[in-house]
């Protein structure tokens, strides 16, 4: 049995972090966005990065295209500065299917798996803009205004779930992000892909009692108690 919302998983129960799975390869995370299946990269989704020549663009080959992707980063700025920056949501659909799979990208109900589940996340409380949905389900990916009150509300919700449950939860799960989008996915396999370090992506955990071992890591997020970090664990 599962219980699906979008998010990651930090806790064990509903809600925006919350996907509940008894037996399977599912991973508890961002509600159905973050657990086990398939590896390959996304077909007919085109190579991370290809896009369509937005002024926030770049492509993997070339970051710094457009000034975008992490193009706009000064040499010295934060790990936040150098995450890959999207601009729109062709280009993270792009950016996302050269890792895992996005061949298309749906933002409205229909092939929308998850549509009703995730009209929780909007612009007032998550700075959420749009809502795309990969193939129809497995992989969804936000579009933000503020990425600093996304994760706020991200944090809020950590918070609120954690105290419900007593520290329940996840602890080495979160949300994949971008500058500008997050993304994260039901299979672990694809949270994994996106967090190698070609994809430049990192995830943002605000959970309590996160650590990470040696080697992994564990850079400030744009709110205090939250972190970015390339370590997770399903």
């Amino acid at each position: 049995m599962r219980t699906k919302t979008l998010l990651a998983s930090v806790t064990a129960v509903t809600a925006l972090l919350t996907l509940t799975a008894c037996g399977g390869s599912e991973n508890p995370a961002l509600g159905g966005i973050g657990a086990g299946g398939d590896t390959s990269a996304g077909t007919g989704g085109g190579a991370a990065g290809t896009g369509d020549g937005g002024p926030h663009e770049g492509t993997l080959e070339n970051p710094t295209k457009n000034g975008g992707v992490n193009g706009n980063a000064p040499k010295d700025g934060t790990a936040f500065q150098k995450l890959p920056k999207a601009g729109t949501m062709a280009a993270a659909a792009r950016f996302v299917g050269g890792f895992t799979k996005c061949a298309e990208i749906s933002t409205t109900e229909n092939d929308y798996q998850y549509w009703d589940e995730d009209a929780k996340y909007d612009e007032k409380t998550y700075s959420v803009i749009e809502r795309g949905s990969c193939d129809g389900g497995d992989t969804r990916i936000f579009m933000l205004k503020d990425p600093k009150a996304f994760q706020a509300a991200f944090k809020a919700e950590v918070d609120k779930r954690y105290k419900e449950t007593n520290g329940g939860g996840n602890p080495s799960s979160g949300i994949v992000v971008g500058q500008d989008f997050t993304v994260g996915s039901t299979r672990s396999t694809a949270m994994a892909a996106l967090l190698k370090p070609q994809a430049g992506l990192l995830m943002l955990n605000c959970h309590p009692e996160f650590t990470a071992p040696s080697g992994f890591r564990k850079e400030p997020a744009l709110v205090k108690g939250c972190v970015l970090t390339d370590y997770y664990k399903d």
